[in-house]
């Protein structure tokens, strides 16, 4: 586990795109978008059916790897409207067997603002205690200290002489946006003006590497943008990363 500090608390990176709250025994993840696949499947667009399935599963190592016994997902729990009630059988199964050993918290999302909990769970628009906000996307006005999904950040880093590309937490003063956690899910660069909108500055995008986290500043200005343009966050996220 990989220690993480944000707003007096202790996390832990688990995972590329994970987080454990030990004080809360909670396991924390964002953008799951179940489904995904199928939904892209009935536009013609034919990708493996198994996301759903991989997710889950890998959700489920962490939980047994963490022994959390809350969980939070940080909204776009499914892709679309119509994901939860498309999920596959297999994966239905495993995510009922979770939700029932466990205390599930569903938040809402742009893709899924009409989750029922058919599978299990609480589902709520946001959650708040502990002196944190737990929501999906994040807000530049918060009035507390949050924790977010929405824009799955990625960073690409130099290594050996190549470039590779890395789901990575981004990390303000008031804010921490989580990576995308689902299988099939793209990406928005760390950097990316939207981002900077909403966190402003200084921030640093963070990796989970080994037994440390890894810091990249962030070149964003010290106070956030008053006017965010998130018209692109409407349209279906690609399959691939920027």
């Amino acid at each position: 586990m990989v220690p993480l500090m944000f707003a007096h608390h202790r996390f832990d990176i688990v995972a590329p795109a994970a987080l454990y709250w030990p004080a809360n025994n909670a396991l924390l993840v964002a953008d799951l978008h179940l489904e995904k696949a199928s939904f892209f499947a009935r536009q013609g667009q034919m990708l493996p059916p198994y996301d759903s399935q991989a997710t889950l599963a890998e959700l489920g190592a962490l939980v047994s790897e963490t022994g959390a016994t809350r969980v939070f997902c940080l909204g776009d729990n499914y892709h679309d409207g119509e994901g939860e009630a498309r999920l596959e059988p297999e994966a239905a199964r495993r995510l009922t067997e979770m939700t029932s050993a466990l205390e599930w918290v569903w938040i809402t999302g742009n893709h899924d603002r009409d989750v029922a909990g058919l599978w299990g769970g609480k589902v709520v628009d946001e959650w708040t205690g502990e002196g944190l906000a737990l929501r999906h996307e994040a807000t530049a006005g918060s009035h507390l200290p949050e924790i977010s999904g929405h824009y799955h950040p990625k960073i690409r880093i130099a290594t050996r002489g190549r470039h590779l590309s890395r789901r990575c937490f981004v990390k303000g003063r008031h804010h921490l946006i989580m990576p995308a956690f689902g299988a099939l899910t793209g990406g928005m660069a760390a950097h990316d003006p939207v981002i900077e909108a909403c966190v402003g500055g200084p921030a640093e995008a963070i990796i989970g590497l080994k037994e440390k986290p890894v810091c990249f500043p962030l070149p964003f200005r010290n106070t956030a943008i008053d006017k965010v343009d998130d018209s692109q966050l409407a349209l279906p996220l690609a399959t691939t990363g920027r």
